[in-house]
C-alpha cells in the first residue's frame, strides 16, 4: 500500500473523514483543544474549515491509497491559544517554532507506522513554510510500556527522536500519567533554485 502525506489545505473533507465527528450529536474535539478550546462544539467544523482554505493550513493527511488514514496537527506555536497561555508547556527562548500537537489514525490503518510517516511529512510542511524551529510535547514511556490510543495522541519521546528531535527542556504536563517533554529540531528552509 502506498502512504503520501499531503497538506490539509483544500482537504477539509479528508481532515473530516479522519478527525471529524460522525455520530449525529457528537461533538468531539475537532483538533481543537490547542487551538482554541472556547469555540464551542457545533461552531469548531467550520473553524476548522475555515482554516483548512489558505496556506499554511492547519496540518497534514496520511492518505493510504488515496484514502485518508491520518491526521498531524502542525502550525505556528502562536496559533494555538492553549500552548499560548499554557502553565504546563513552557516557552524555551522567543522563538516562534512550529509545534506538532497531536497525531490521530483511523482504526483500519493502526500499526503500519502513520505517525512516523506524519512526523516526517509534518517536519517537511514546517520546513516549506519557512520554519526554523519545530518543537513536539510527546510523552515518555516508561519500562517499554505500551501507549493507549486515547493518551498516545501527543505521540512518544522515541517517535520523536526517530526523526532527528532531542530533549530541549522539562514540562508539568502529563498524558496518560506519564510525564511529557519539549522535544525540538533545528529546521533548514529548503534551498530555493537560481534558474
Amino acid at each position: 500500500m502506498g502512504t503520501t502525506i499531503r497538506p490539509a489545505v483544500g482537504r477539509f473533507e479528508d481532515f473530516y473523514e479522519v478527525v471529524g465527528v460522525k455520530k449525529p450529536g457528537g461533538l468531539g474535539c475537532w483538533c481543537m483543544s490547542y487551538r482554541d478550546s472556547r469555540v464551542s462544539g457545533p461552531d469548531r467544523p467550520a473553524f476548522m474549515e475555515e482554516l483548512c482554505r489558505a496556506e499554511p493550513g492547519p496540518g497534514v493527511i496520511a492518505f493510504v491509497d488515496d484514502t485518508p488514514a491520518g491526521w498531524c496537527s502542525v502550525a505556528p506555536r502562536s496559533s494555538y491559544r492553549r500552548l499560548m497561555n499554557s502553565r504546563t508547556i513552557p516557552f524555551l527562548d522567543d522563538q516562534d517554532p512550529w509545534s506538532v500537537v497531536c497525531f490521530v489514525v483511523r482504526p483500519g490503518f493502526r500499526k503500519r507506522g502513520l505517525m512516523h510517516d506524519l512526523l516526517a511529512g509534518a517536519v517537511a510542511h514546517a520546513a516549506e513554510h519557512g520554519a526554523s524551529v519545530l518543537e513536539g510535547y510527546p510523552m515518555e514511556l516508561q519500562d517499554g510500556n505500551r501507549v493507549d490510543v486515547i493518551s498516545g495522541y501527543v505521540g512518544t519521546t522515541e517517535l520523536f527522536e526517530a526523526h532527528g528531535f532531542h530533549v530541549a527542556g522539562p514540562t508539568t504536563a502529563h498524558s496518560g500519567h506519564r510525564p511529557r517533554w519539549i522535544m525540538r529540531r533545528e529546521l533548514t528552509a529548503p534551498q530555493m533554485s537560481a534558474d
